[in-house]
């Protein structure tokens, strides 16, 4: 199914993936954020409504990463990845640099934080390349 030239199969695969890449990354770097954060153990349940969030989130964000491919060039993977490497050092890396010394937080939640959010680029931006 195609939207002005955006296959929404492909971004609700994009967010899907994007959605379990970041499941694995905070299953690998959950006891380290958790702690750069400062959160406790009641912080950290997981609540159904956040899930939810989380992935219409990643959709919405698949769905407009898609626009910007598009818009960038042909759909191919190596304009996935170099628009997520270009999106991310520009607004994500820049933005959560920015929030987390205005919070005081620590280098290695920014780190990790900024780690995830480049791989759910590269995820979405490889798979709307392949699908697209």
């Amino acid at each position: 199914m195609m939207f002005d030239g955006i296959d929404l199969v492909a971004v609700l695969a994009a967010a899907v993936a994007s959605f379990a890449a970041g499941a694995v990354w905070y299953g690998l770097f959950g006891k380290l954020w958790a702690r750069a954060a400062r959160l406790t153990e009641t912080e950290l349940r997981l609540r159904p409504l956040l899930l939810v969030t989380s992935f219409l989130c990643q959709l919405l964000m698949a769905l407009i990463f898609a626009g910007i491919i598009y818009h960038a060039g042909p759909m191919s993977v190596g304009n996935g990845v170099l628009s997520a490497v270009l999106v991310w050092t520009g607004f994500f890396a820049t933005s959560l640099t920015v929030n987390h010394r205005f919070q005081g937080a620590s280098w290695g939640l920014t780190l990790i934080d900024g780690g995830h959010w480049l791989a759910v680029l590269l995820v979405q931006g490889v798979i709307l390349g392949l699908m697209s």
